[in-house]
């Protein structure tokens, strides 16, 4: 489904960031290969980057480069980027200019988990537990989207209708622990509960509900 350009930008520039990344939760990413398949799965966890003043964001310092330019871009639009070989998905969030934006880390699959399986050659809850294991299950190993918009197929985020959490955690972020001060800010949100969710102790999953509201 496709939601409206308008509708996209005023999602993304309402609340903070931070209030963003939470309220993406429970939203649906989805990716529709050049077959017609539809891959898709609920965002479970997300990790705030809030631009020139954190240490840990790719334009900290208004660092401007060819590379990290969506983030300054219209809010809704999608960076995407590459580190040690793995494909990471983002979306800047604010008005244009502000270069902040939110990395979704993982999700639960919904739809095309088959296609899923065989993008990565694994199965089960390691699917997709991780930024870079959900582009690879959505079979995404490219730029080519870089720089489009979220709400507009083939790779967009349904906003029409979010599965609302039980509770929505937050720790600080994964890989950036030696990042400064910023390192241990409270910017990464998830489901409490949900399996799909990386590093998530056993003890920790609800392997009824999945951590949603029924």
């Amino acid at each position: 489904m496709t939601i409206s350009k308008s509708a996209g930008i005023k999602f993304y520039q309402t609340g903070t960031t931070g209030q963003i990344a939470q309220n993406l939760l429970g939203t649906t990413l989805n990716y529709v290969t050049s077959q017609g398949i539809t891959l898709s799965g609920l965002i479970v966890e997300t990790e705030a980057y809030l631009g020139e003043v954190d240490t840990a964001a790719h334009a900290y310092k208004g660092r401007h480069t060819a590379a990290n330019d969506p983030l300054y871009e219209p809010p809704g639009t999608i960076y995407i980027y590459s580190i040690y070989g793995h494909y990471l998905f983002d979306v800047a969030t604010q008005t244009q200019g502000v270069p902040q934006g939110v990395l979704v880390r993982a999700i639960q699959p919904i739809q095309g988990i088959e296609q899923m399986e065989l993008n990565r050659y694994q199965t089960g809850i390691s699917l997709t537990n991780g930024p870079g294991k959900v582009m690879a299950a959505l079979g995404i190993n490219n730029l080519i989207l870089n720089g489009g918009l979220a709400n507009q197929a083939p790779l967009f985020i349904d906003l029409s209708k979010r599965k609302q959490p039980q509770q929505i955690q937050h720790s600080s972020r994964i890989g950036v622990e030696h990042q400064g001060d910023w390192a241990d800010r409270p910017l990464r949100f998830f489901v409490a509960g949900n399996p799909y969710v990386s590093k998530i102790r056993k003890k920790e999953v609800d392997a009824i509900n999945y951590g949603w509201q029924v």
